[in-house]
């Protein structure tokens, strides 16, 4: 059975002038495609098959990403249903040159489970076996309370 910090996945993507806006920022499609993408891989790792998205839950972008800083972006799966599950996801900007982070963004998704005909199909029980996997938990659990 996965575990939490099994699904922990964090990525890189540094940012280009053709990510950017009429700002010189990242634009916030860019971003939350790289949400998007983290967010599955850390769902699939959990589920053991492919999972789509389902839904977006209140995508706060509260800083830009400037062209040259790194978006840094963290996802973990913290609830299981039958067929869903909810990705905790947040992501950071990242000065290359010193590793300082500030984070700009957060939210959950809910991706589902599908087999290879594109029905729902079921996912396991999750577990939560070490103090880090419940810190995770705890933050993502009072993040949906707010």
């Amino acid at each position: 059975m996965p575990t939490l910090t099994d699904t922990h996945i964090q990525n890189r993507f540094r940012v280009q002038p053709n990510h950017a806006n009429n700002n010189e920022t990242l634009h916030g499609g860019n971003l939350m495609k790289w949400l998007d993408e983290v967010g599955a891989m850390s769902a699939m790792r959990f589920a053991g098959k492919t999972c789509v998205t389902a839904q977006v839950n209140e995508l706060d972008f509260n800083r830009p990403i400037g062209i040259g800083d790194t978006a840094l972006v963290e996802a973990y799966v913290y609830a299981a249903g039958t067929s869903s599950v909810r990705v905790r996801i947040r992501a950071w900007r990242e000065e290359p040159r010193t590793g300082e982070t500030e984070q700009t963004t957060e939210s959950s998704f809910t991706f589902v489970a599908i087999d290879e005909t594109g029905r729902p199909t079921s996912v396991p029980d999750l577990e939560v076996d070490s103090d880090s996997g419940e810190r995770l938990l705890e933050r993502a659990l009072e993040a949906e309370e707010d």
